[in-house]
This record gives structure tokens, sequence and C-alpha cells, in this order.
């Protein structure tokens, strides 16, 4: 799955909601961010990432980090 870091700049939580199959319950903040992260598996490149914010990016790579069934790639 790629998400695009020009989108998750303009539309933010809404965009990762939308893209990443969020239930509708999902808190639109780094906590839940986190937690729906959290109990996926998937793999995941974020192309423009540069454009992301940097809490954003730490959130992905700490779940990446702690969930073996999440794996991140990052492209500038």
């Amino acid at each position: 799955m790629q998400l695009d870091g020009k989108l998750i700049k303009t539309e933010g939580h809404d965009y990762l909601m939308e893209a990443l199959n969020f239930p509708e319950y999902y808190g639109k903040n780094l906590d839940a961010l986190y937690d729906c992260l959290s109990e996926i598996d998937a793999e995941i490149e974020i192309i423009n990432c540069e454009m992301v914010e940097k809490d954003i990016i730490d959130t992905f790579k700490d779940v990446a980090s702690e969930n073996e069934f999440l794996k991140l790639t990052l492209y500038p």
C-alpha cells in the first residue's frame, strides 16, 4: 500500500483514515493512529515523506518497530 505525503500534509487524518481503512471511531490524532497501526498487517510505503510532519512519521516508525506485521518504507 502506498501513501502520498502530499495528501497526508493536506488532508491529514481524514486521508489516513480512508487510505488505511480505519474504523469510523478513529480519533484522528496521533494516539489513535498508533493504536490503529498497531493492529494492522501491511506493507506501507510513504512517498513524499519529507512533506509529512515529523510526529506522524515518528508514529509510523514507532509502530513499525513494535508491530512485526507492519513493514514501513519511506521515500523522499
